[in-house]
């Protein structure tokens, strides 16, 4: 008979994991943000791509993917449903053709302009129901989680 891993340890990994917590929390803010920007037919996961994108200079692909914490493979995925739907532009780096250079278009800043208030409207909510919570040290712990 096997030996079967104690409930106890079910129980330290629930009260301890930082990453169940962080998925957790990501996955239920996700679905919030999803559903805020769902009018504008963007997910959460479109805006963060296309808000990035919104900069003096156009990135590479090598630039955003750390950037987002994306692996280049699903980025490139997700960036080219939204060149099919007209929101992005990609051009080739001209002093280095085998870089794709990324630009919102037209249609992409305009969606954007019409998505944002919408994100700030849930993040506010979002604020408001953390209540006492000190945002700032919970963003500087998220930025700090992000680095190990």
């Amino acid at each position: 008979m096997s030996q079967k891993l104690p409930m106890t340890s079910t129980l330290e990994v629930r009260d301890r994991c930082l990453c169940f917590r962080a998925q957790r929390a990501a996955r239920a803010l996700g679905r919030r943000f999803d559903a805020a920007l769902k009018p504008v037919g963007l997910t959460n996961g479109q805006f963060s791509i296309l808000m990035s994108l919104n900069r003096p200079e156009p990135p590479r692909i090598s630039d955003l993917a750390p950037f987002l914490a994306m692996d280049r493979t699903t980025l490139t995925a997700a960036l080219k449903v939204l060149e099919r739907r007209g929101l992005v532009v990609f051009a080739l780096e001209p002093g280095d053709k085998r870089n794709k250079l990324l630009r919102l278009s037209d249609a992409g800043h305009a969606l954007l302009m019409r998505a944002l208030p919408l994100w700030r409207q849930e993040h506010d909510a979002v604020d408001a129901a953390l209540g006492e919570i000190d945002l700032d040290a919970l963003k500087a712990a998220l930025l700090k989680l992000g680095e190990v």
